[in-house]
């Protein structure tokens, strides 16, 4: 079995919650495409990073089912688990900072992949939201991938504070079950806990500062910058 780190990335205030996210920092171990598809498969994560050269901060990133250019969750972590200053993904060359306890990246809202953003009148609605069947969301990119379904509403406007759930759209995008982490099963239908990538474009349509609260208790801050970037942080956990 190669060696890789499980982290949680966009974790509560006390460290709880967050999305799970495999690391594997030597990926020269597991140099080919269809291969790296199988071990993240194998995995179960939402996400699995291979690390292709840890000093320049290249990366490549898997679900169980597709290889991704860009993904707000594995870059937020990654950047965080090897402590550099850019990673280097397919998709650009994404920013990296440490400020306190976050973790920032800053990406382009272009790189993430389709997500329906559907706004609620209360925070209220959005929790009591049953989750949708898969295949609700945004029309198929043309890579087949179908988006997420990106509920949410404002739980406090004049603070730019959102209550947000994530629904993949597609039953084959999803990881395992597993406890507390990725993927997590909720009322027999899986539910994002934490997705970087639909806040990116949230707040590329809001153009704020957006503190959002996700799943069961996740945390994502964001912010627009110039040139149509966006940053992106969270807190980060190494759990093994």
């Amino acid at each position: 079995m190669t060696d890789y780190d499980v982290l949680r990335v966009f974790c509560g205030p006390r460290g709880g919650y967050g999305d799970e996210l495999g690391v594997v920092r030597n990926g020269a171990l597991v140099p080919e495409p269809d291969d790296r598809q199988a071990f993240a498969a194998e995995l179960g994560f939402g996400e699995t990073v291979f690390v292709d050269d840890p000093e320049r901060g290249v990366v490549d990133v898997y679900t169980p089912t597709l290889r991704l250019p860009f993904a707000g969750r594995a870059c937020v972590g990654t950047a965080w688990l090897l402590d550099v200053p850019e990673l280097v993904t397919p998709a650009g060359v994404v920013g990296a900072r440490a400020d306190g306890e976050f973790s920032w990246i800053e990406a382009r809202p272009e790189w993430a992949p389709p997500c329906t953003l559907r706004q609620y009148g209360s925070a209220a609605e959005v929790e009591e939201l049953a989750v949708p069947p898969a295949g609700v969301g945004a029309p198929p990119a043309p890579s087949g991938r179908r988006g997420r379904l990106y509920a949410w509403a404002w739980e406090d406007e004049a603070a730019g504070r959102v209550r947000a759930r994530s629904f993949p759209g597609r039953a084959d995008e999803r990881g395992d079950s597993r406890s507390g982490g990725a993927d997590a099963r909720i009322g027999g239908t899986d539910e994002d806990e934490a997705t970087g990538a639909a806040a990116l474009l949230l707040t590329e349509r809001l153009g704020r500062a957006l503190n959002i609260v996700q799943g069961g208790g996740s945390q994502i801050l964001t912010a627009p910058q110039p040139e149509g970037w966006v940053e992106i942080g969270g807190r980060v956990v190494l759990e093994r």
